[in-house]
């Protein structure tokens, strides 16, 4: 194998790599004695085939295995003795004509693109400072959650004979649905509770009971709609007489060990105590988000070198990717929405930028520190990804035991929080309180 290399500027390397097509030959009839033993051919013993014939028969697909295999290990072997380590996927450019080579007619050639990581030392994680924002969770925003949660569990009240019905309360109604004079299967029914304004009864229905009030009894005039699920109703006029039994109101739940059982808990004070652990996590994990922040903050100011142009291209394109996914969908930021395609672009590129320079730190500052994603720490990230599918959950880790690169792209995000969990660790970081508000405020996007 011959290497010369012909570019070297910057992050960028290119090498003209010759293989002989003697060489190419010689592992060709290396192969071909490998599996010779194997080959099981009709009017032949297995294992008694002649080379020659495998050869005949074989021979343009095994040497094209041969082309593959030997591409590889030179890449390889190239990379290896010039100590490169490349930014991303070599990119292959084949000099001789391909079928020239397969044949064993021309050595095979081809120009090896490389980009590199580049060059820098990363800061001792030992050196740097930072504060850690902290909330402790008092009595009023345990309250708070439990009143978020009585809002999500509307009862509604037996409201005064006089009280008049009117958007959102529920009515008690008996009624008998007829068409053409004759009652209809299904239109009749006692003591049903219709909220007003849900939408869940035939248009029309629920806009003419608003102003009544208990006891009153009328008719209600509605037209089925033509796409009915009954072929027979589709369409058709109906008239309800109705009877209106009581008027109620929509009331918060009263928070108390009745409301507790509703969410499998023996009593009020056993509710308290998982809203607190629950709204106490949900401190945690902001102050360690923001703590997260400061430090990829710091690290990004901290370090400047030239980064690897296809790394940052790739990384662009995935953002501007889902920008326009939001554009077309009508949900991008409201900033955003001000702003002109150039001028997101540009604001984009220098996320993309930061990203791929913070991915190189902590990929630097991991393989220092000997950071290592166990099997185990895979397998449980896999099963949580799998529990965001409810239902699915078997499908999704056998997704994942088919596609081995799919499993590798977990990789990324276990090693940066391990990354980030070493460096509070070996960091100063002072805790400071602050308020629930300052704790939850929104950090600027670049």
């Amino acid at each position: 194998m011959q290497v010369k290399e012909l570019k070297a500027e910057g992050l960028s390397r290119s090498y003209a790599i010759t293989i002989a097509k003697e060489d190419l030959a010689k592992k060709l009839e290396a192969k071909i004695k490998e599996m010779q033993p194997q080959v099981n051919l009709k009017g032949f013993r297995k294992g008694k085939v002649p080379a020659s014939h495998i050869r005949k028969m074989f021979g343009q697909s095994i040497m094209n295995d041969v082309v593959q295999e030997s591409v590889t290990e030179a890449t390889q072997k190239t990379l290896t003795d010039n100590k490169v380590r490349p930014a991303g996927q070599p990119s292959i450019d084949l000099r001789a004509n391909g079928e020239d080579v397969t044949k064993g007619k021309a050595d095979l050639e081809y120009t090896l693109n490389v980009e590199t990581i580049p060059e820098f030392e990363p800061v001792d994680p030992a050196t740097l400072k930072f504060t850690r924002l902290i909330t402790e969770l008092d009595d009023k925003d345990v309250d708070e959650k439990l009143a978020e949660l009585g809002k999500g569990q509307v009862v509604y009240k037996k409201k005064a004979k006089t009280a008049k019905a009117k958007k959102d309360d529920a009515v008690l109604i008996n009624f008998v649905g007829r068409v053409d004079g004759e009652a209809f299967d299904g239109g009749t029914m006692d003591g049903h509770q219709l909220v007003l304004g849900s939408g869940t009864f035939i248009p029309g229905f629920e806009d003419q009971l608003i102003g009544v009030k208990a006891e009153d009894k009328l008719d209600v005039s509605v037209t089925f709609p033509k796409d009915y699920q009954v072929d027979t109703l589709a369409g058709k006029e109906a008239v309800f007489e109705t009877e209106v039994l009581e008027v109620q109101g929509a009331k918060d739940a009263e928070i108390d060990d009745e409301f507790a059982k509703k969410f499998g808990l023996d009593d009020l004070a056993a509710l308290k105590e998982a809203v607190s652990k629950q709204a106490e996590g949900e401190l945690e994990e902001q102050s360690r988000m923001k703590l997260k922040r400061a430090i990829l903050d710091d690290l990004d100011a901290k370090h400047s070198f030239d980064l690897p142009p296809n790394m940052v291209e790739a990384e662009f394109n995935n953002i501007w990717a889902q920008v326009e996914k939001e554009k077309e969908a009508g949900q991008l930021d409201e900033d955003d929405a001000k702003k002109s395609d150039k001028k997101l672009k540009a604001d984009y590129r220098k996320i993309a930028e930061r990203r791929v320079r913070l991915g190189l730190v902590l990929a630097e500052i991991g393989a220092k520190a000997e950071i290592q994603i166990s099997n185990e720490e895979l397998q449980q990230a896999i099963v949580a990804e799998a529990r965001r599918y409810p239902g699915q959950e078997q499908q999704v880790i056998e997704f994942y035991q088919k596609n081995p690169e799919a499993v590798a792209q977990m990789r990324a995000p276990i090693f940066e929080e391990k990354t980030v969990s070493f460096i509070t660790e070996a960091a100063k970081v002072t805790d400071k309180k602050v308020s629930r508000d300052v704790l939850f405020e929104e950090d600027e996007l670049i």
